[in-house]
């Protein structure tokens, strides 16, 4: 189980992983093993998921999912499959935590008078400054 948040886990078996080769440097190693891996998580087909979490995840991670409702997220920084795993894992959770935290309304506020006041002030002393740059009218 891969634990989201205190309300929600998923179960490993709603996640499949595909090794390929990464690119980049590396020497023979980058040319002859499959480090790459690639975390898919269908998102639509979850069981774990309710359906007011489906909408907040395709909302918020709308551009990484793929037309299938796949979720797919590449991990290629380390030499090895398993810490490539692993971070791929890691970066799987903290996106779903990420996108299914409630984000705090925001609060409308008014400018203060006295900075409505300054911003005028200094409006109207640039008007003035640039003015006096002009050629006088003949």
């Amino acid at each position: 189980m891969i634990e989201i948040n205190s309300n929600l886990s998923i179960p490993e078996s709603e996640i499949s992983f595909k090794a390929s080769r990464s690119g980049g440097p590396g020497g023979q190693n980058v040319n002859k093993v499959s480090t790459k891996m690639t975390l898919s998580f269908d998102v639509e087909a979850s069981s774990s998921l309710s359906d007011a979490q489906r909408k907040r995840i395709r909302h918020r991670l709308g551009n990484r999912i793929s037309k299938e409702g796949l979720l797919l997220i590449e991990s290629q920084e380390h030499r090895s499959q398993h810490a490539n795993r692993q971070a791929a894992l890691v970066r799987f959770a903290n996106l779903m935590a990420a996108a299914l935290k409630k984000r705090k309304p925001r609060k409308k506020t008014r400018i203060s008078k006295a900075a409505q006041e300054r911003r005028l002030k200094e409006k109207s002393r640039r008007a003035e400054i640039k003015k006096l740059r002009q050629n006088p009218n003949p």
